[in-house]
């Protein structure tokens, strides 16, 4: 009887530390998308003054694209930081292999050194993109990232509405995931991790 309650609880303890690994290793928190999204050819304007095409610029494995301007009261920051703890996350490898985009939905007040000042709150690897309004909308368009310019503020720049998710893109702007606003960092550094290391 002894022998026979012995080995119950034996199977039982492998039963639950099969279920636990198995889970862990097949939690994804992000949307696989089936297609996937291609990025627009279309280049904005890099906080160095340089020309940036989410379709061809990224030079890394992974690039992951949030949409959103600096004087955003609430989400743009709150996104913005879940991301920049995500990379603390990361192991010195995977945090060579991707960058984090932020284009500016707001234009007028995000110039290039208003951008570079904002992201270096976050982290100064962060990409900044801005540029005229229209490439912006067309930009984000093909990633399902409406951007839509409302009335003109009093203090310059307009009321913009825009969409909250992040892109992840693959080589030649293949984009073959996204994330929702309230992804948390670390389950953004571990997704990070999962698609850097697909084989």
């Amino acid at each position: 009887m002894r022998k026979s309650l012995v080995a119950l609880v034996a199977a039982g303890l492998l039963v639950l530390s099969g279920c636990g690994g198995s889970d862990a290793a097949a939690t994804f928190h992000g949307n696989k998308l089936d297609p996937p999204f291609q990025a627009s050819p279309d280049s904005l304007t890099d906080t160095d003054g340089q020309p940036y095409s989410l379709a061809s610029s990224p030079d890394k494995p992974l690039t992951l694209v949030f949409f959103g301007y600096t004087h955003c009261p609430d989400i743009c920051q709150a996104v913005m930081s879940s991301l920049a703890s995500a990379m603390t996350r990361l192991d010195t490898q995977d945090r060579e292999r991707v960058d984090v985009v932020f284009v500016t939905t707001d234009p007028q007040r995000d110039t290039e050194s208003v951008l570079k000042t904002y992201l270096q709150h976050f982290d100064p690897g962060f990409i900044g993109l801005t540029g005229d309004i229209n490439t912006i909308i067309a930009v984000g368009k093909p990633l399902a990232v409406g951007v839509e310019q409302g009335q003109k503020l009093p203090t310059g720049g307009y009321d913009v509405t825009h969409g909250t998710t992040i892109t992840g893109i693959e080589d030649h702007g293949v984009a073959p995931v996204y994330w929702d606003q309230d992804t948390s960092s670390a389950e953004f550094a571990s997704d990070i991790h999962t698609l850097l290391n697909e084989d």
